[in-house]
C-alpha cells in the first residue's frame, strides 16, 4: 500500500523546511511513504530546496497556474507514481502533520474513500468573526449541493483512495476544496471528516488578499456551486422571485380596478407582465441547465473509464517530473 504526501508550492522555499520536517516517513497500514512537490510556476528556489531536502518527487510547473491546477497536476503525477493513497496538505504548516495516520485510517479499514479533516475554526485566533461565518456558510452549502457530511469544506487537509483521484475534475481556477467534495457526494463516493490539529501562522494566507476579497471569492463560489450542481433548484429559486413580484402587481391592479382605481396604475400592468415573462424564461433556463448537468456528469463518468485505462498501463514510477 503506497502513500503518496503531496505539497502544492508557490514561493515556499523559506517555509517548505519546516512543513517537511513534520511529515512521516511511515504510517501504520502503509508500506511505502513518498513526498510529492507541486512548484507552481515559483520565482524563489522552491523546486531545488525540495529536491535537497529529499522529496521523492518534484514537479515543476512553467508559469503559475493556481492552486486548483497544481492540486490536479499533483493528483495526476501521483497516480501515475503508483500510489494507493493520496494526502494532500499546504506548505506553510497550517496543519499538523501528526494527523496524517488519522486521516489514512478511514480509508485502510473500508469506511471512507474521501476524508477530509475538521479544523478547530471556532478556536482559531487569527480567524476574524467574518471569516468563521463564512467558512460555516461556505461548508452548508457544500452539504447542501452534495448530501455530504463534511464539517469543514474548505479544509485542503485531506485524504482519498486511488479511485476518488481518478474521478475527481476542478473546472475553478481558485481552489478545489469545495468543488471536489461535491463531485464526491454526487458520485456516491464515502466522504467522512476528522477532527484534525492546526499549527500557528507562518505567513499571511496567500489565497485571502483582504477580507473584501475574501468575502467576493466565497459568494461568488457558492452562487457558482448551485448553478453548476443544483441548477433546477438555483434558476427555479431566482424565477419564483420575479414571479412572485409579477402576481403581486398584477394583484395590486386588479385590486384597485375592482375598487373603481385602476385609471393610472397601468405601470403595475407592465411590470406585472414584465415579472411574469422573465420568471417563465428562468424557469425554462432551469430544465436546460438540468440538461447540461447531466450531459457533464455522462462526460465525467467516460474521462474517469479513459484515465482509469491510462494509468492501468503505466509503470510505477518514483522519478522527478519537469511539466
Amino acid at each position: 500500500m503506497k502513500l503518496i504526501i503531496q505539497i502544492p508550492c508557490f514561493n515556499e522555499a523559506e517555509s517548505l523546511p519546516v512543513t517537511l520536517a513534520e511529515l512521516p516517513r511511515e504510517v501504520a497500514g502503509c508500506s511505502v511513504v513518498e513526498w510529492l512537490v507541486i512548484d507552481d510556476g515559483s520565482s524563489d528556489q522552491t523546486a531545488e530546496v525540495a529536491r535537497s531536502l529529499g522529496v521523492d518527487h518534484v514537479v515543476r510547473l512553467p508559469v503559475n497556474r493556481g492552486l486548483a491546477m497544481a492540486f490536479m497536476t499533483g493528483l495526476e503525477t501521483a497516480l501515475a507514481a503508483g500510489a494507493d493513497i493520496i494526502v494532500n496538505t499546504d506548505a506553510d504548516n497550517q496543519y499538523d502533520a501528526r494527523d496524517i495516520p488519522t486521516l489514512v485510517q478511514p480509508i485502510l479499514r473500508g469506511e471512507a474513500e474521501l476524508v477530509v479533516g475538521e479544523r478547530p475554526i471556532s478556536d482559531t485566533e487569527h480567524f476574524s468573526w467574518l471569516k468563521k461565518r463564512l467558512q460555516r456558510l461556505g461548508s452548508w452549502a457544500v452539504r447542501l449541493a452534495s448530501g455530504t457530511q463534511v464539517a469543514d469544506a474548505p479544509s485542503g487537509f485531506r485524504a482519498m483512495s486511488r479511485g476518488v483521484a481518478e474521478r475527481l475534475n476542478v473546472f475553478n481556477s481558485y481552489t478545489y476544496t469545495l468543488e471536489t467534495i461535491i463531485q464526491a457526494g454526487r458520485s456516491n463516493i464515502r466522504v467522512a471528516s476528522v477532527p484534525i490539529r492546526t499549527n500557528a501562522d507562518m505567513r499571511p494566507s496567500r489565497l485571502v488578499k483582504g477580507i473584501a476579497n475574501y468575502v467576493k471569492r466565497s459568494m461568488t463560489t457558492i452562487v457558482r456551486i448551485f448553478a453548476t450542481y443544483k441548477p433546477l433548484m438555483f434558476f427555479w429559486l431566482i424565477s419564483s422571485i420575479f414571479m412572485l413580484i409579477g402576481f403581486g402587481a398584477g394583484l395590486r391592479y386588479l385590486v384597485l380596478r375592482l375598487l373603481g382605481q385602476g385609471e393610472g396604475h397601468i405601470q403595475s400592468v407592465i411590470l406585472a407582465a414584465a415579472c411574469v415573462t422573465i420568471g417563465l424564461l428562468i424557469f425554462v433556463l432551469g430544465f436546460l441547465a438540468d440538461l447540461l448537468s447531466v450531459n457533464r456528469r455522462l462526460l465525467e463518468r467516460i474521462e474517469w473509464r479513459l484515465r482509469r485505462l491510462e494509468y492501468s498501463r503505466l509503470p510505477k514510477s518514483n522519478r522527478d517530473s519537469e511539466s
